[in-house]
């Protein structure tokens, strides 16, 4: 059903809990683990041309460390892996990815929000992941996530 999984992350501790949701429905599927790492393009500009390359730098090694944790796991559960860190807008990049690569499921991770912050936010990365994608949206919130 599932042959290649997308599983994207952002650094933080809550792909644990992705992972430990999305390995098994690739194993159970025979199937191909992408882990990506999107670098915020929107970080970067924010940024002074003094410190921009360095913080690009920064952001692109936490995203090689960050795909490379993702792999480790997958490689440990007899996974074949694929991994990538680009640079651009979190949720559009991941979507792009996921057409590009003929991703059959996402499996992405998401904290919850208070309601203050949801009227706040301008929307979460999953959000927007899951209200655009082509495909399946798996999606596991932290579990020490506030309502």
């Amino acid at each position: 059903m599932y042959d290649d999984v997308l599983i994207p992350t952002d650094g933080s501790d809550t792909i644990s809990e992705t992972l430990a949701h999305g390995l098994p429905i690739a194993a159970d599927n025979n199937a191909r683990v992408h882990a990506l790492y999107v670098v915020d393009s929107r970080i970067t500009t924010a940024a002074d041309e003094e410190t921009s390359t360095d913080l690009q730098r920064t952001l692109e090694d936490e995203g090689q460390q960050s795909v490379s944790d993702v792999e480790e796991r997958a490689v440990a559960d007899g996974l074949e892996t694929v991994s990538e860190v680009r640079t651009g807008t979190p949720a559009k990049t991941i979507l792009e990815y996921a057409d590009e690569q003929g991703i059959d499921l996402i499996v992405i991770g998401t904290r919850g929000k208070s309601p203050r912050e949801k009227v706040t936010s301008l929307g979460s990365v999953s959000e927007r992941v899951v209200d655009n994608a082509s495909v399946p949206v798996f999606v596991v919130r932290n579990a020490g996530d506030s309502e």
